[in-house]
């Protein structure tokens, strides 16, 4: 073993002596994602689903060390288009992101947008989840079969209110009960609210008669009792749940959503591929799996060009749906 020089011994002493060097703000970071400066859009007012999403993605890619201080800002409107058309006027900003999800597919088409997701650029679908349908505590509707019978006797004075516009997953949801329970759709009083947050208030208030939502969204209302979960609109029971599907119900429908991020269109590859791969390593970091678990979320990811063909055939689906129920 060489001995060591008296340079290296000094160097040793100055380590025990003031430690190792501080690292900068950001260098223990993955230097492949970072993104200085990142905004993430919420189309909707705060306490929604896409408001969450974005919350939580920001905080779990920096919690990961991915990436530096990600802002997240609201500019809710029209069910999501006021901020598509936001978006959309960003040409090539590899700054800026929005999370999203089926609420803005339908909002284009009932809301007429002059902007649609074919003017964005898809980064990545994220999650798949259910909707719940929920009534305030004091409801007189203790079970899902209680309020079908209610609804089928006189549809219109039962309103239902939604966390999105029409065509979005909370307006769906609800249309394709009716349908299933033999309700017609058009004379469903369907009210629409500009996210869960605004909903939360009219539900606990008693100002619509039930309430369909995302399954994250009212977790801790459910579990403090400020809300009675009735039924699950997805194919099977969430795990920690006390509440049965649809089908069970005697239902012969199901419904999931799905959220996911898009970018403004114009970007270079370089920014595009730099978006995908902060969101492929956010999806595989310990704590958005985790954040997955925590909320109901079921793991539905799809990069890239994948994300963009599934926007092509919701957009599709979404159109044929609306026409079906008369809508």
């Amino acid at each position: 073993m060489r001995p060591r020089t008296p340079l290296a011994l000094l160097g040793a002493a100055l380590l025990v002596l003031v430690g190792p060097p501080l690292l900068t703000p950001g260098s223990g970071a993955d230097t492949g994602t970072q993104i200085p400066g990142l905004r993430l859009m919420v189309p909707n007012t705060p306490g929604g689903g896409y408001d969450i999403t974005a919350r939580t993605a920001a905080k779990n890619a920096e919690e990961a060390g991915l990436t530096g201080n990600i802002e997240v800002f609201n500019l809710p409107g029209a069910g999501g288009t006021v901020g598509l058309t936001r978006l959309a006027g960003e040409h090539g900003n590899g700054k800026l992101a929005m999370s999203m999800g089926l609420g803005v597919v339908g909002a284009v088409h009932t809301n007429k947008s002059p902007r649609t997701l074919a003017d964005t650029t898809p980064i990545a679908r994220l999650t798949e989840e259910q909707d719940i349908v929920v009534v305030g505590k004091d409801s007189p509707y203790r079970t899902i079969q209680d309020l079908l019978t209610a609804w089928k006797k006189n549809p219109g004075k039962l309103p239902v209110g939604g966390g999105s516009s029409p065509g979005g997953p909370d307006h769906l949801a609800p249309m394709l009960m009716a349908k299933a329970a033999g309700i017609a759709p058009r004379s469903v009083n369907y009210v629409p609210f500009d996210g869960g947050g605004e909903l939360l208030a009219s539900i606990l208030g008693n100002k619509v008669a039930f309430g369909v939502s995302g399954v994250g969204e009212y977790l801790d209302q459910i579990r403090s009792g400020e809300l009675r979960l009735l039924a699950v609109t997805g194919p099977k029971r969430v795990p920690g749940l006390d509440a049965p599907t649809l089908r069970e119900a005697g239902l012969d429908t199901d419904f999931t959503n799905w959220r996911g991020i898009v970018a403004p269109p114009g970007l270079t590859d370089t920014e595009r591929d730099k978006l995908v791969g902060l969101v492929t390593k956010l999806h595989d970091s310990p704590q958005w799996r985790e954040s997955m678990k925590k909320n109901g979320w079921s793991d539905a990811f799809l990069p890239g060009e994948e994300f963009g063909a599934f926007l092509d055939e919701q957009n599709t689906r979404v159109d044929a749906v609306l026409k079906e129920l008369g809508l």
